[in-house]
């Protein structure tokens, strides 16, 4: 299918002005890269639905996003549905979601999966289309340049060390890397069919390459266990593009085996000074944490986060 990235983007930036005029504005690299390059293990398959005869542009656009692991063959992620301020109210919505319907039906799908603010339009809309919310979230910013860091570094117990490195993971951690990402497995999922995918080295080098492809930079600070090597926790910050000012934060693991020992906080800390060192332009970092996260949400209450925007999973069973 051919898109045209400049109506595509036109149509994402206009909606976040309109829906979030207080909000950071969309970053045309970041949003044209998620269209040329899939998620990790998934299929990328856009919808567009062209502005009425004698305009130029599209009326509104969807992404969708079809997982293609065996765990996960029934699934898929509708990434973004979003019709433009100037179109609404006339059936673009609609006609879009018929469309990704269609495409659904047609690769055996049971259920689609999506993300909206609670108490908004897109939350209507979805509960409309038989959506329910599978798992409750909220959307959390740092402050990058007031929030508090021990003056004298930030400490960890004895026997541990911390490690950092942008973009791919190093050859010397990437297996115990990726056995630190299958602690994610009891992270809350809620009513969502989705299933986790096992980690490997492969797929942790696979996934980071998908961020630097989209023209992302990935940010990694891990825990490591002197005795064996074994990451015993680890934070990831993306920043979109190298000159975003706002990062995202990805996953914060720590291994159950480690747990209780203030591992997530410090490496939460030493990742605030690494970008106040090496990123010095960045001033925000957002979150999402699910509802039920009660140990997630305890740390980053305690590092400054504020509540910015209620959000929620919301599942359609076909």
């Amino acid at each position: 299918m051919n898109i045209d990235t400049d109506a595509w983007f036109a149509v994402l930036a206009a909606a976040r002005a309109h829906d979030r005029p207080d909000g950071p504005a969309l970053e045309r690299a970041a949003e044209t890269g998620r269209l040329r390059i899939p998620s990790l293990h998934s299929r990328a398959v856009p919808v567009t639905l062209p502005a009425p005869e004698g305009a130029t542009g599209y009326a509104g656009v969807a992404l969708l996003r079809l997982h293609d692991t065996e765990e996960n063959a029934g699934n898929a992620f509708l990434d973004t549905l979003t019709v433009h301020p100037a179109r609404r109210g006339r059936g673009v919505g609609r006609a879009l979601w018929e469309t990704v319907c269609g495409r659904l039906a047609a690769e055996g799908r049971t259920s689609v999966s999506t993300l909206v603010e609670r108490g908004g339009a897109g939350e209507r809309f979805a509960g409309a289309r038989g959506a329910e919310c599978a798992l409750p979230l909220v959307a959390y910013v740092q402050d990058v340049r007031t929030a508090p860091l021990p003056v004298t570094g930030v400490p960890l117990p004895a026997g541990y060390r911390f490690a950092a490195w942008s973009g791919v993971v190093p050859e010397a951690h990437a297996a115990a890397h990726a056995r630190a990402h299958d602690a994610m497995e009891d992270a809350p999922t809620g009513d969502l069919d989705e299933q986790h995918d096992p980690w490997d080295a492969e797929r942790i080098r696979a996934a980071a390459r998908v961020v630097l492809d989209r023209g992302g930079v990935l940010l990694t600070v891990a825990v490591l266990a002197e005795a064996d090597g074994a990451v015993a926790g680890y934070t990831e910050i993306v920043l979109p593009t190298p000159d975003s000012v706002q990062a995202v934060q990805y996953d914060t693991v720590v291994v159950p085996a480690h747990r209780g020992r203030g591992l997530g906080r410090a490496v939460k800390l030493r990742m605030l000074e690494y970008l106040r060192a090496q990123w010095p332009d960045v001033q925000e970092i957002e979150t999402t944490v699910a509802d039920e996260n009660t140990p997630m949400r305890t740390v980053n209450a305690a590092l400054g986060y504020r509540a910015e925007r209620n959000l929620g999973l919301y599942q359609v069973r076909l």
